[in-house]
């Protein structure tokens, strides 16, 4: 299938048979990939090619998984060419000697917003987290005067309504009466926290619920001076109050950059200290590249996971979804690539298992606050309804919950005292 690429090693005789496949060569001269090898396969060669640092030969072979698999094939084509895509991007970024990424911040944007929207609408992943992380904030404030949230990525704030309105319904003060709820929503794009203030401070009248949104405006996820900013949001809440703070899809971003976990601690150390009855945490079960030598380490466990996302959406979702083509090409297609960035570049997709989630956590002084039957079967109503199929699978531990197709888990939630 690739006689035409592997022209430039004839010169040297290879030492493996070329029918064969050996992952993590251990020379150039083994890079002979067999006719027969499906893009998959052909994939993985490509990767070992960026792992030994032979970008020439990996952008050709890039290229040409680009022109031979289809973005509206099956889901192992489409997961190939949105990998393939993903590193042709990488190495020519690279070669321009630029960031791999200028502008990450895909919530904050117009051009992906509906992709984003689209994601939310048609994979449960999105909702299961906010769903779960809202019920253990709802269980933390039932009793008090009053809630304060400090949200570290408030996005477009899709997490908050169905909170408003439970907190609204339910009440949740010992006579009855809905707390009131004050939101200090974190961000790096102004105008969308404007927007999202807005359109909470619109919804919470209708329901005549007590409300307020203060934005807290990031420069960047290299958070340093807004450390301090932070606490400051913390020490603002009023007797009567309880504290909550919303880490959905924010930690791992804390993960880039120069500075390995040091930021993670640091950041972890300040929320400790600001003495709040829960930490909300949800993340994605993918690891991350901490250097260039785990770039095929990385690379291998990004295309299980995202593999079984496309597979999802295959089982799920009409083929001809022209959601489902959004959210592949502008939301996932960034994803991958962002999932292959080492540390040191921009933020990414990426993160740590749970497993590492939570030797970090209580290396900083927390313990983990059962989630409770009520958040697991509320978990299981929302794919009953919105998403029936029998892959999406939900597992429980003591520490966190799980939502993950077939065998592979994706997303964990858990919650943090």
């Amino acid at each position: 299938m690739l006689s035409s690429l592997q022209s430039h090693e004839e010169e040297e005789e290879p030492t493996t048979n070329p029918t064969t496949t050996s992952f993590i060569p251990t020379t150039p001269s083994q890079f002979l990939i067999p006719t027969s090898a499906s893009p998959r396969q052909i994939l993985m060669r490509c990767a070992e090619l960026m792992h030994h640092g032979d970008r020439p030969m990996a952008l050709r072979i890039a290229s040409f998984l680009i022109s031979a698999v289809s973005p509206i094939g099956d889901s192992s084509d489409r997961v190939v060419y949105h990998f393939a895509q993903a590193l042709t991007r990488l190495i020519e970024s690279s070669n321009a000697a630029s960031s791999p990424s200028t502008s990450m911040n895909k919530c904050g944007t117009q051009l992906v917003q509906p992709s984003y929207l689209a994601f939310n609408q048609i994979t449960p992943f999105l909702r299961f987290a906010h769903l779960t992380a809202n019920q253990a904030i709802l269980e933390a404030i039932d009793g008090h005067r009053g809630v304060h949230i400090i949200d570290m990525d408030t996005a477009h704030g899709f997490q908050w309504p169905p909170l408003l309105q439970a907190i609204a319904v339910h009440g949740y003060r010992g006579d009855g009466s809905p707390p009131s709820v004050r939101i200090t929503g974190a961000g790096t794009d102004v105008n969308a926290l404007r927007r999202t203030a807005d359109r909470l401070h619109a919804f919470a009248r209708s329901l005549g619920l007590p409300f307020q949104f203060n934005p807290l405006y990031l420069h960047s996820y290299n958070l340093g001076s807004s450390l301090m900013q932070l606490h400051q949001s913390s020490s603002s809440t009023e007797k009567g109050e309880v504290l909550i703070v919303n880490c959905v899809l924010f930690l791992h971003k804390l993960l880039y950059g120069d500075r390995d976990e040091r930021q993670l601690h640091d950041f972890l150390s300040t929320v400790r200290a600001m003495g709040p009855a829960v930490v909300t945490i949800a993340e994605r079960e993918l690891g991350v590249a901490s250097a260039p030598q785990d770039f095929f380490r990385v690379f291998s466990e990004s295309l299980e996971y995202y593999t079984a996302i496309f597979e999802a959406l295959e089982a799920t979702v009409q083929p001809n979804s022209v959601e489902r083509r959004e959210v592949e090409e502008r939301w996932l297609g960034e994803e991958i690539k962002e999932s292959l960035v080492p540390a040191g570049g921009t933020r990414g997709a990426g993160g740590m298992r749970f497993e590492r989630w939570d030797v970090i956590m209580r290396e900083n002084g927390f313990t983990p606050r059962r989630l409770s039957e009520y958040s697991l079967s509320q978990a299981r109503l929302l794919l009953r309804l919105h998403y029936p199929s029998e892959g999406y699978q939900l597992h429980v531990s003591k520490e966190g919950l799980f939502l993950g197709w077939q065998a592979r888990a994706l997303f964990s939630v858990s919650s943090w005292q």
